[in-house]
């Protein structure tokens, strides 16, 4: 696939990022013709608004939702948060918080209202709190007592008529949550990690929480001035080696839609944070990807995220009369669509007719997801754009490239003007997994200086030299480095290199002053 270039050479390749959130956001001018009613959440992404950039454990970074490929009975919905996880981000690692209610929303009759809410709630646990470390030695299990920081999660399944609540039954008690890959010396096989972390509840259901590689794909540079008008920078997945927190929920097709008849449903996810009072405050939500980045002006952002679905008419006026396209054409030269962007409801506020539309739908901002429809058995990034009606948008795969997906359909794909747009990163720089979860495992944190292009590893080592031996050795006998090595009863517990110069130091605090 040509990349967003055209087809006639270097030019335009990376705007796609931009361009996919006036797609997504074209549902919102829908949301303003119609009156909508409580349920359906409309997008959030990566510190797509300034309070919730601030505060990334309850920031939704993505939600995908898709006829699980190996159980094409149940329906898999992945919910993504914490954005850019630096996987050696110690000594805190990342956890989900202990204040926030996590909601995964279901509306299985498209009144744009939800009928079904699953929440998670999450605890953590400290083993030692007279030690820095997340683990103090290897861990092989998730109930290891070297393991000092781990969570565990509850899930309420709660049932609405009308946005109030008619039953609330637990689905789930005190499951463990995946730790975060600290490293090959602190998790020799984290892969065993996840399979413990998988559980399986009554009636047929399975979850998941816990870190994974973000799954997004996509260049996120474009926000440098759209890749400073000359895109000699494009094409790099902006979230490669980076790490999200995950929670994955695998879910009988008959649990959470109406019927048969009627096998479509509509999905998004929340964040609700309590306040200093003890309630709980909407602070992010997110349904389709891209939105509320690059459509909503900064003044509406946080206001976007804080307000329910059924008010989004305020902020109609922001994608029938968009900012990006404008833009895009001025430096570009690439002709903007006739405003207003009534060309872009059905798709993305109602389904598609005859694919992922509901009958008597409400048109809202959600994922919409027909169950009866079988995984494809060879899927196709581009989804319903390349004839697989299995994917995006109907419903949303870890594999889907939403945005090539969506700048095509923004740029006119479906009303005459084809084209063949990308940003030039087509898939993951992982393999997603064959079964559930699905996600990929998180990048490890001793992935080291060589997983960012330094080579040479034992050049490496060399530089180091004698700052691995301990004070006392015959060399480095200075005390200039010192080696802390802590052991278990199972042996060597964990080793930490601290190169402070402590000569110096010592010689500083004898000065007089």
């Amino acid at each position: 696939m040509t990349p967003l270039i055209s087809r006639s050479g270097a030019g335009r390749k990376g705007l796609v990022t931009l361009i996919c959130g006036a797609l997504a956001a074209g549902g919102l001018a829908a949301a303003g013709v119609a009156t909508l009613e409580p349920g359906a959440a409309s997008a959030s992404s990566h510190r797509e608004a300034p309070l919730i950039s601030g505060t990334p454990q309850y920031d939704n970074t993505d939600v995908y939702a898709f006829v699980s490929p190996d159980k094409p009975d149940t329906t898999t919905i992945v919910a993504n948060w914490i954005p850019f996880e630096e996987p050696a981000g110690g000594p805190n690692f990342y956890t989900f918080a202990d204040d926030a209610q996590y909601d995964i929303h279901i509306d299985s009759n498209g009144d744009a209202q939800g009928e079904l809410l699953f929440r998670y709630t999450f605890r953590t646990h400290r083993k030692n709190g007279n030690t820095f470390l997340y683990n103090t030695g290897p861990v092989t299990s998730l109930d290891d007592p070297d393991l000092n920081i781990t969570q565990t999660y509850d899930i309420d399944l709660i049932r609405l008529k009308n946005q109030h609540v008619m039953s609330r039954t637990k689905l789930a008690d005190d499951v463990p949550v995946a730790p975060s890959n600290v490293g090959k010396a602190s998790m020799p096989d984290y892969a065993k990690l996840r399979y413990q972390a998988v559980h399986r509840t009554a009636g047929g259901a399975q979850t998941f929480a816990g870190q994974a590689d973000d799954p997004f794909f996509l260049d996120l540079r474009v926000f440098d001035l759209l890749y400073g008008g000359n895109l000699s920078e494009v094409g790099n997945d902006t979230l490669k080696g980076y790490n999200v927190n995950t929670i994955a929920l695998q879910v009988p097709n008959d649990l959470i839609r109406e019927s048969a008849e009627q096998p479509v449903v509509g999905i998004w996810s929340t964040t609700q944070r309590r306040n200093a009072q003890g309630y709980y405050t909407q602070v992010s939500r997110l349904g389709n990807p891209l939105v509320n980045e690059v459509v909503n002006p900064q003044k509406d952002k946080d206001k976007f995220n804080a307000s329910s679905p059924w008010n989004d008419a305020q902020f109609l006026k922001n994608v029938t009369n968009p900012e990006l396209p404008k833009l895009i054409e001025a430096i570009y030269k690439i002709k903007a669509p006739a405003e207003p962007r009534n060309d872009l409801v059905d798709v993305f506020l109602k389904g598609v007719k005859g694919l992922n539309q509901p009958p008597n739908v409400r048109p809202a901002e959600e994922l919409r997801l027909n169950t009866s429809i079988k995984p494809s058995m060879h899927p196709k990034r581009l989804g319903v754009l390349d004839g697989d009606n299995a994917g995006f948008p109907n419903g949303r795969r870890l594999t889907d490239d939403v945005i090539d997906a969506s700048l095509q359909v923004v740029e006119g794909e479906l009303v005459g003007s084809k084209n063949d747009l990308g940003d030039a990163v087509d898939a993951n720089d992982k393999k997603f997994e064959k079964s559930f979860p699905y996600v990929a495992e998180p990048t490890s944190g001793s992935r080291g200086p060589l997983a960012k292009g330094t080579t040479g590893g034992a050049d490496v080592r060399s530089q180091i030299g004698d700052a691995l031996k301990p004070v006392g050795s015959s060399s480095g006998g200075s005390g200039d480095t010192v080696l802390i090595a802590a052991s278990a009863a199972s042996g060597a517990a964990g080793i930490l290199l601290i190169g402070t110069a402590l000569a110096w130091w010592r010689r500083r605090m004898q000065r007089p002053y």
